[in-house]
């Protein structure tokens, strides 16, 4: 089965290299990215993102590392590790935040919330906006939330990030629960200068804050 231990190791040890420079927390790397390879971030609105193009060389070279190290089975072994590859940070990351992580850094998003923009007037919009929030410690959890904008929109123009208009939003999460979050506001746009006129925008990013540490998601 095995055709060249030393090869074989390299690959794992190089695989877990690319797993840690994977793992994106506390903070979602992905938010500005562009172009990804194997979850790493290519490109983002600045150009190219190096990181992110040596992790995917390591990759590679370790995918080929595998090849090298077994002798048969080649196909079947890398689709497997590439399953793994892609689940086990997720594991770990739930791991963490039910063990050891605390406030802000024990709340994790699935990343499907969604906000719908209707129009009213030319100064007016309906924004109402859906996300589900999970705190995974043994004890209450209380931030400060806050939207971010897609950063492809062009030209600046404001469209979640509207929703701040009429905050700040405080919430408070009880300890092990899930939480649904549903904002619905009226929003005044007369002092925004660059913003939409409706819309629906899926897999919205936010800010958490509490204090001096913020989290993006």
């Amino acid at each position: 089965m095995i055709r060249n231990k030393v090869a074989l190791i390299s690959s794992a040890v190089i695989l877990c290299i690319c797993m840690y420079l994977y793992i994106s927390f506390p903070n979602t790397e992905m938010l500005k990215a562009r172009s990804i390879f194997m979850s790493f971030p290519i490109r983002n609105q600045d150009g190219y993102i190096v990181l992110g193009i040596i992790g995917s060389v390591l990759f590679i070279i370790a995918m080929t590392l595998l090849v090298i190290g077994i002798k048969k089975y080649h196909i079947r072994t890398i689709v497997f590790v590439v399953i793994v590859y892609a689940f086990l940070p997720k594991l770990l990351i739930t791991m963490y935040q039910e063990t050891l992580a605390s406030g802000i850094t024990a709340i994790s998003y699935d990343g499907n919330g969604k906000c719908n923009f209707e129009y009213v007037s030319e100064d007016l919009l309906n924004g109402e906006c859906n996300l589900v929030l999970h705190n995974r410690s043994n004890e209450a959890v209380s931030f400060e939330f806050e939207f971010l904008d897609s950063f492809f929109m062009e030209d600046e123009v404001r469209m979640e990030s509207l929703m701040n208009l009429a905050g700040p939003y405080n919430i408070t999460i009880e300890a092990n629960r899930k939480k649904s979050i549903h904002l619905k506001e009226l929003l005044k746009l007369s002092d925004v200068p660059k913003h939409i006129d409706g819309g629906t925008s899926f897999n919205i990013h936010f800010k958490l804050i509490d204090g001096e540490t913020t989290r993006t998601l």
